[in-house]
């Protein structure tokens, strides 16, 4: 197994973290050559969904555990009870809601989130990303920012149960970027492709846009640990596109054939992955998962970063598909992956999820780029 490489922005290196484990390796009998397989797909509600994690050692693996949520009938009474009452509470609020036409139903729950999320602590973490990763940035930018990040997490909640009009508008989605002619020239000779995206506008827009066009895509998604609520959120993003992988073993192994035969998968590859990489990501080192670029070098695929951008009136989208990443070595083009989702974000600043605890741990050091 490789080591991690430290944290150069650390006094101690190399760091040990607690719970949560995003990523989970898996043994070399899921591929033929051992390259693992790691990553995950995280829905933008998993806050609300999930609750407090609960986590499981999986014994397959000797030396090296892995964790995944656990089974419902491993719960207690109190966590079942309380995942039982999270998901009525979301249900109700999400069947509410397509009783309101589409056109007014996707803002109405972004301003539902607006008003839920400092009662979360969304804003204090948003804050404190921000802060962190970029300090010119003055107390009314911030403010504004914590709100159109919500804004985007609730329109996009809205969009997952939308079913029809919610394709409609993805379908009808401008698409451009250098990188469709590389996906269309790798669908015509039979290639597979790795397309790799991260919590950024709706990552949805652009699956279904893809599988609309006629793209044989394949996901890969993490079950959710409220049993109750993950029936049908799976449900959900099934019926977007297929084939859906889950993570496990079964899974994996499902989606390595897929993409064996010539078909393409979407990965979110902008989490805290353990066992990954720090690599610069708004000038801090954040823990990055090189899996997706090994899986690409592994079977030939072509690597093509894609994003499903949020138009301002807040209701379509614009596919965008970056220049195909060259083949060279994992690092060197996870580290390009960064490089053109910090330049994404950068241009759009409030559909990025900043919610989430992407730079861990956080050092009290001045930025490089903004120090006196």
């Amino acid at each position: 197994m490789r080591e991690r490489r430290n944290n150069p922005a650390s006094p101690r290196a190399p760091q040990t973290f607690a719970a949560p484990i995003y990523l989970t390796e898996h043994p070399r009998a899921l591929t033929d050559a051992g390259v693992k397989v790691c990553f995950i797909r995280l829905a933008f509600l998993y806050s609300a969904a999930q609750g407090p994690m609960v986590w499981r050692c999986d014994t397959a693996i000797k030396n090296r555990p892995s964790f995944m949520p656990v089974a419902p009938s491993e719960l207690t009474f109190s966590q079942r009870l309380k995942y039982f009452t999270v998901n009525i509470a979301l249900r109700g609020l999400i069947g509410g809601l397509k009783l309101i036409p589409y056109r007014s139903r996707v803002p109405a729950m972004g301003w539902v989130m607006r008003k839920v999320a400092p009662l979360a602590g969304f804003h204090k973490r948003v804050r404190r990303n921000l802060h962190y990763t970029r300090p010119d940035l003055t107390a009314a930018q911030v403010d504004s920012l914590c709100h159109q990040v919500a804004d985007n997490v609730g329109r996009t909640l809205a969009e997952l149960y939308a079913g029809a009009p919610f394709w409609a508008r993805a379908k009808a989605a401008g698409i451009s970027g250098p990188g469709l002619a590389v996906l269309e020239q790798a669908r015509a000779e039979g290639r597979p492709v790795v397309l790799v995206t991260g919590h950024f506008g709706n990552y949805d827009a652009a699956r279904s846009k893809l599988v609309q066009m006629g793209f044989n895509m394949g996901s890969l998604y993490r079950r959710m640990a409220n049993p109750y609520f993950n029936e049908h959120y799976v449900k959900a993003i099934s019926a977007t596109g297929k084939p859906m992988f889950e993570q496990g073993k079964r899974g994996m192994v499902e989606m390595v054939r897929h993409l064996k035969s010539g078909g393409n998968i979407a990965i979110v590859a902008d989490m805290h992955a353990q066992g990954g990489e720090y690599l610069p990501f708004f000038g801090r080192p954040a823990l990055t998962s090189t899996v997706p670029a090994e899986l690409a070098l592994k079977y030939k695929a072509a690597f093509i970063p894609v994003y499903g951008v949020r138009r301002d009136n807040g209701l379509d989208f614009d596919v965008v598909l970056s220049d195909e990443i060259p083949h060279s070595d994992p690092v060197t083009m996870t580290q390009a992956v960064c490089d053109d989702l910090e330049r994404m974000v950068r241009g759009h600043m409030g559909q990025w999820f900043w919610v989430h605890r992407r730079w861990k741990p956080i050092h009290d050091t001045p930025h490089p780029d903004y120090a006196d």
